[in-house]
């Protein structure tokens, strides 16, 4: 398997795109052999932070990848549809599976708002009072129709340094686990045959798993975050109680910053356990999606809402 990452130029990404070429090749005469998982990192909440460049040449790599891990915004790139709900959201994967043969699309941090074609789940009415996020994904049919599954977890209220890379990471591993499971290891790009259904994918099952240990591991660091911040305001306290020079506060003010910053870094040593061992698979299980484009009213101007996207 190999996972590729972030890259900073268009020259960087083909140069990635030759390796998995290179191998992909070796690994003609046995298929399933060798597996690529991409995760085209280049920007979110609508803004690019890659060289322009970067995307058209992400976009050419598309059709030799197995596995491609975007957030939606980056999907709204690759595929050139914008997502606004379940509908759109199936547009983009049907173009990627169709338009750049990706067998498997895995697009992370989305929040939709509701809409007809856009039905709450018991999960997400069990979240229906918390910040929520969804992963929705998809694994090809053998004519390349998409078998949508997707699952709406708990959004926790803090930017966290790491967790693109700890998702990638954490997919390869399940991924292949899953992939054994369901004795698909020997088949083309892991690909499951066409009556498995979407929420029963390895692809899906693989999610499932990251996305609980994630969640572990997420919970133990916002407990430390704010811990941080608890200690942080107790020493702010005091400190203007004794009185402080403006040097001094500016910093103090630069010290707690950097505490903070490290406090939001995901604990990933330290919760080693549920990485091996996902804890409450239950409340993390890929649902069925129903997505059928929405019949606007021809005479009504209308405009989709923006998407609010989640880290």
């Amino acid at each position: 398997m190999m996972l590729s990452g972030y890259a900073p130029s268009a020259a960087v990404v083909d140069q990635v795109g030759k390796i998995a070429r290179e191998l992909r090749l070796r690994a003609t005469t046995k298929p399933g052999s060798f597996f690529w998982v991409l995760d085209p990192v280049m920007g979110d909440n609508g803004r690019i932070y890659v060289a322009e460049d970067t995307v058209p040449v992400y976009k050419s790599l598309l059709k030799d990848a197995d596995l491609i891990l975007p957030n939606q915004f980056e999907a709204e790139l690759l595929s050139e549809v914008k997502i606004h709900d379940l509908a759109t959201m199936k547009q983009a994967i049907t173009t990627l599976h169709q338009a750049h043969q990706v067998p498997h699309v895995l697009i992370t941090s989305i929040r939709l708002p509701p809409t007809a074609s856009n039905t709450p789940t018991q999960a997400d009415d069990d979240l229906s009072s918390k910040a929520k996020l969804t992963v929705v994904g998809s694994t090809s049919t053998s004519d390349m129709k998409p078998r949508l599954f997707r699952i709406t977890v708990e959004a926790l209220p803090i930017f966290f340094s790491g967790t693109g890379d700890m998702f990638a990471s954490l997919m390869v591993s399940r991924l292949r686990q899953a992939a054994r499971d369901a004795d698909v290891l020997s088949r083309p790009h892991w690909r499951s045959p066409d009556e498995v259904e979407g929420a029963d994918l390895p692809l899906a099952k693989a999610a499932e798993k990251v996305l609980a240990s994630m969640h572990a591991v997420l919970k133990d660091t916002v407990e430390r975050y704010d811990a941080t911040t608890k200690k942080l305001q107790e020493e702010k306290s005091r400190e203007l109680n004794e009185g402080v020079g403006e040097e001094a506060a500016q910093d103090k003010e630069t010290q707690s910053h950097l505490r903070l910053t490290r406090a939001a870094e995901v604990r990933v040593v330290r919760n080693a356990r549920v990485l091996r061992d996902p804890p409450n698979l239950e409340s993390f299980k890929a649902q069925a999606v129903f997505a059928e484009p929405e019949v606007a009213d021809e005479d009504q101007d209308t405009k989709p809402d923006e998407p609010v996207h989640q880290t």
